[in-house]
């Protein structure tokens, strides 16, 4: 039995994230008995089942790389400095103290960048060419590693491969069912907020929609979701809620008996569109841009994002009424492609 220690953003309460771990401990080999380094051990603990250390206790991590044979890091945007200078800092010290301890070192579906500061791109270049194997999500984090002379293997994103847990939710089935998963972003300003909150009213009118609001991360996403599951209460009672859900299996169930989602968050395009949902994103980051571009996925950039919310609404409603017929396809392509990902573990 080997022993692996699980790296990645677990613990922070970020549906995506938490995603990505269920997804990896899907994937992992029989033989592998993990430990995933968490900011919140025992909820990961009861969450995942499975064994969890503090991942900001130095002597904690020591300790349990002392005990183990793999260090498996990933996977998402973790080595990128557009939110925090410190996450390569913290990511590439940690890879490089497994490295230097003899550790198996795995880069597990990245999505590398991006990198704006020379200290970022020396840490991530030194990280990725000191691994075993390396495992990316999309064409450009390849495309940037094989800029450094760095071998790696491409497939989509894991969390179209992780298994779904259906939710029984009641629902009147002659009223169409609209997700929206939105996060705090400081170009999601005001002004742009209340031009989304006034295009789903117009949604609502016009279609008679149940709106559900998700917070992938709460701490992040409620207060948004809370001000427009009141704004839109109040002038249609009852048809607007909020949904949470801890368990990512769970959280991915509710998609199957979506109708539209509409979300800027990366992996409520994924989650949903793998239930079989249509959507329509608002991206922040070019990873949601890039998913927009290999699926055909409408949309704007959250920058661009009109201010005539009739225009928005009508783009919905278009969505909601209109699927790609060939996009089914490709999403079961997808789903088997993700599978990928598992092959580097050997």
């Amino acid at each position: 039995m080997r022993r692996a220690v699980l790296c990645g953003y677990y613990g922070m309460g970020n549906g995506g994230d938490e995603a990505l771990l269920a997804t990896l401990l899907q994937m992992l080999p029989n033989d592998v008995q993990p430990l995933v380094l968490s900011a919140t051990p025992r909820a990961t603990e009861n969450l995942h089942q499975v064994e969890a250390s503090d991942r900001y206790s130095v002597f904690a991590l020591i300790n349990e790389l002392r005990r183990s044979d793999l260090f498996i890091w990933g996977g998402g945007s973790l080595m990128q400095d557009a939110t925090s200078a410190r996450n390569p800092i913290y990511y590439g010290g940690i890879m490089g103290l497994a490295q230097g301890m003899g550790l198996q070192t795995i880069a597990w579906a990245q999505g590398v960048g991006p990198l704006k500061r020379k200290l970022s791109k020396w840490i991530a270049r030194r990280t990725f060419q000191r691994c075993t194997s390396v495992s990316v999500r999309d064409r450009q984090s390849a495309q940037l590693l094989a800029d450094w002379q760095i071998e790696s293997v491409i497939a989509p994103d894991p969390v179209w491969a992780l298994d779904a847990t259906p939710i029984n939710m009641y629902r009147d089935l002659s009223k169409p069912r609209v997700a929206v998963v939105l996060r705090s972003h400081p170009a999601l300003t005001t002004c742009r907020l209340a031009t989304i909150t006034e295009a789903l009213q117009k949604l609502q009118n016009q279609t008679n929609a149940e709106i559900l609001l998700i917070p992938f991360q709460p701490s992040q996403d409620k207060a948004i979701a809370q001000a427009i599951c009141d704004s839109l209460n109040e002038k249609l009672p009852n048809r607007s809620q909020i949904i949470m859900q801890k368990d990512p299996r769970r959280l991915k169930g509710i998609f199957s008996g979506v109708d539209l989602t509409i979300a800027m968050r990366l992996h409520g395009l994924i989650m949903a569109a793998a239930e079989g949902c249509h959507c329509s994103a608002i991206s922040y980051d070019p990873k949601v841009s890039y998913l927009m571009q290999d699926l055909g996925i409408s949309g704007w950039e959250l920058e661009d994002l009109p201010e005539d919310s009739q225009l928005i609404a009508d783009a919905w409603i278009h969505n909601l009424e209109n699927q790609d017929p060939t996009l089914s396809d490709r999403v079961q392509q997808l789903k088997q492609q993700a599978l990928i990902h598992q092959k580097i573990f050997g």
